[in-house]
């Protein structure tokens, strides 16, 4: 088997979000064969141009009409396929550093917060209600809310053990994901893994918006899109700020039931 194919294929993410598994990580992949050893793309630059491809889609969005919705959804998706190859020529590369992982994650939050809201205007276009424009603000709200419990959470868990991170980066590192499936795997463990990958579905995160965002935009069905949007996100931050809390209160010995 090809080394360098090899070795790209093991920098992709053991725990990638559903659509990034079986779609844009391999893509991403494939791309990187090409450009893994063009010392001027830097894991930087991609993500410069993936967040420049999701601005273009956020045009394409607002300006309306079948054709902007198709050229918008392929925006999309080129954005995340860049997304997929700056993490992976980092590891490839070994020069993964915590200003790219940060400016990856924040490019990440402001596109999804610009894609819906882009989405929920168009949809406003089309129907002249604001309900669209409503349930765009929720699921993004929501969706940010996710985020945000994680971190309270982290710093609850600081204030009683201020080891706390090291200790969950020993636990990450201790967990050696073992390889299930992908290149040297015959075709029945691919299609068990690939079924396997399917409940991830469930976790409305990123990786599904670009299917969901996509799909909508190809059909012209954001009015229903944006109900499953808003809806999976408040259902998501709800039960994880319940599920945080109930963790730290159980950790500390504090009943919350009251």
């Amino acid at each position: 088997m090809n080394a360098k194919l090899t070795k790209l294929w093991a920098t992709k993410n053991k725990n990638d979000e559903w659509w990034s598994s079986f779609v844009t990580s391999p893509l991403a992949i494939a791309a990187n064969y090409f450009v893994a050893d063009v010392k001027w793309v830097t894991p930087n630059l991609l993500t410069f141009f993936s967040f420049l491809a999701a601005i273009a889609a956020c045009c394409f969005i607002v300006l309306g009409g079948m054709v902007n919705f198709l050229v918008a959804a392929g925006f999309i998706h080129l954005s995340h396929v860049l997304d997929c190859m700056d993490g992976q020529l980092a590891r490839y590369r070994k020069t993964a550093s915590p200003i790219g992982s940060f400016f990856d994650k924040l490019t990440d939050q402001i596109q999804v917060t610009l894609w819906f809201g882009s989405a929920g205007y168009a949809a406003y276009s089309q129907t002249q209600s604001l309900l669209p424009v409503f349930l765009a603000f929720t699921g993004v709200a929501f969706y940010s809310l996710r985020g945000y419990i994680k971190y309270v959470a982290i710093y609850a868990e600081m204030e009683k053990d201020s080891g706390y991170l090291e200790a969950k980066a020993k636990e990450e590192l201790g967990m050696n994901r073992k390889e299930i499936a992908g290149l040297g795997f015959d075709v029945s463990a691919n299609l068990r893994w690939f079924l396997g990958e399917q409940k991830k579905l469930v976790s409305f995160n990123e990786g599904v918006f670009i299917f969901m965002l996509s799909f909508a935009l190809i059909f012209d069905k954001l009015l229903p899109m944006l109900w499953v949007f808003a809806l999976s996100q408040v259902c998501h931050a709800l039960y994880r700020g319940w599920s945080r809390g109930c963790n730290i209160g159980q950790s500390q010995g504090v009943s919350i039931v009251k």
